[in-house]
């Protein structure tokens, strides 16, 4: 009779590792979020006033934006991306908030603007691919048209 309990002893932890490997393989094929960036909520933004506040201030109240303006200061961006991982997958970005605070000459809020996701387009802000014009044009061609940049007056000197 022992032996008969401790058969039946195995049979019951092998039927619980089977449970937790079951359980733990429904488990890692759930997806996961993170969220990346920051953009300030409704209530935040009430603070602001459009007209009255200054960068300072939006400073003070906000915080300091992730990204600026590019060709001036003028602008201020907040961005707050959602991503979703599911199992082996690539992650998928399922939202985007961009809030972009404009600021005129003087540094006073002019307009507050937010966008979605779905508002959005890819836009290339750097790119790391040297584009030239060589594909199709022989080394001889290279070495020739190099040739006529430099003038003798160059080459030589006065």
């Amino acid at each position: 009779m022992a032996r008969g309990s401790d058969m039946s002893g195995i049979g019951i932890v092998s039927r619980i590792g089977v449970c937790v490997l079951f359980l733990g393989g429904l488990a890692s094929c759930s997806a996961t979020y993170r969220t990346h960036g920051y953009a300030p909520g409704e209530a935040e933004l009430a603070e602001v006033v459009i007209g009255v506040d200054t960068r300072g201030t939006v400073e003070e109240t906000i915080g300091r934006p992730t990204s600026t303006g590019v060709l001036s200061d003028s602008d201020w961006y907040y961005v707050e991306s959602r991503w979703r991982h599911y199992a082996w997958k690539a992650p998928e970005e399922t939202s985007r908030e961009v809030l972009a605070i404009r600021f005129d000459e003087s540094g006073v809020v002019e307009n507050i603007e937010r966008f979605g996701l779905e508002d959005g387009r890819v836009v290339i802000l750097s790119r790391r691919v040297t584009d030239s014009n060589i594909r199709g044009v022989g080394f001889l061609r290279q070495l020739l048209g190099n040739a006529r940049a430099f003038s003798a007056e160059q080459v030589f000197g006065n």
